[in-house]
C-alpha cells in the first residue's frame, strides 16, 4: 500500500471548495493508503483546540472516520497551524509529528519538514517564528478568550500578508546552504516539505551524496496534489 503526503491546504470557512476537495480526498485515495502525512498548514489559522468554526468539525470527523479504518494519519504543524494540540489529535485520531521528522520512508532515509525553517534568508520571519513558538507566548495567547484570539489572529494575518507582499520572492524560498545543513544533520536521500508553494522535484548534491528535495503543492479550489510513495519510488499526482 502507498504512503501519501500533502501540505498547505489552508482550510478555512472562506475556502469551502478546498475543504470539500479535502473531504473527498479522505474518502477516496486516502482510504486506500497505509499512512497519510500532512506536513503543515492543513488549516489557514489555528487559535486553539477549542475553536469549532467551520470547517473544523467536518474535518475532524472525516479524519476520525479515516483513522478508524486503520489508516495512520501523521500531522505536522505549519506556520499557520502550529498550535494544533493534543485535544485535536485525540478527537481526530491523528498522530502529531514534530518538525523536522527524520524517518525511513518505504526503505528510504527521509527528512520531513513543513519547510519554513529552510527559508533562512527571511530573517524577520525567522525571528517572529521563534517568538510565536516560545512557550510563554503560546501560554499567554491561549489564555485569552476565544473571541480575542480570533481578533488577534485576524490582525496577524493582515500584517503578515502586507509584509509578505513587500518581500522578494527569493527570500521566501529555501536557502541552499540551510538545506545542506539539515541533510548533514539528518542524512537522507529524500527531503520532503511544503510551505514555499514551488512544487516539484529538485535534485541536489551534498557532501553525503545525491538527494532529491520534493516540494508539495498548495491546494486551491481548482488545483492541488499529493505525493505517493510505493516500492521506494515517489510519484506526483495533481488534480
Amino acid at each position: 500500500m502507498a504512503q501519501l503526503l500533502i501540505s498547505d491546504l489552508h482550510l478555512s470557512a472562506t475556502r469551502p471548495a478546498v475543504s470539500e476537495r479535502f473531504l473527498r480526498f479522505l474518502r477516496e485515495p486516502a482510504r486506500e493508503c497505509q499512512r497519510l502525512y500532512i506536513l503543515g498548514d492543513l488549516f489557514d489559522v489555528w487559535i486553539g483546540d477549542d475553536e469549532e468554526s467551520e470547517p473544523i468539525p467536518a474535518v475532524r470527523a472525516a479524519l476520525a472516520e479515516l483513522t478508524a479504518t486503520g489508516v495512520t494519519v501523521a500531522l505536522m504543524g505549519g506556520n499557520r497551524d502550529f498550535l494544533l494540540g493534543a485535544e485535536f489529535a485525540r478527537s481526530s485520531g491523528v498522530e502529531r509529528l514534530p518538525d523536522p521528522t527524520h524517518l525511513t520512508l518505504d526503505g528510504v532515509p527521509t527528512l520531513l519538514m513543513h519547510g519554513d525553517l529552510l527559508c533562512s534568508d527571511d530573517l524577520a520571519y525567522q525571528q517572529l517564528r521563534s517568538h510565536l513558538r516560545d512557550p510563554a507566548t503560546i501560554a499567554a495567547f491561549l489564555a485569552q478568550p476565544l473571541a480575542v484570539r480570533r481578533q488577534l489572529a485576524a490582525q496577524y494575518r493582515q500584517q503578515s500578508g502586507e509584509a509578505t507582499s513587500l518581500k522578494a520572492s527569493e527570500i521566501m524560498d529555501v536557502n541552499p546552504q540551510t538545506v545542506v545543513e539539515y541533510l548533514t544533520r539528518y542524512p537522507s536521500r529524500w527531503l520532503i516539505h511544503g510551505h514555499t508553494h514551488r512544487p516539484g522535484c529538485y535534485p541536489l548534491v551534498w557532501p553525503g551524496g545525491e538527494a532529491s528535495r520534493w516540494v508539495l503543492p498548495e491546494w486551491h479550489p481548482d488545483q492541488g496534489g499529493y505525493l505517493a510513495v510505493r516500492g521506494g519510488i515517489i510519484t506526483s499526482h495533481t488534480f
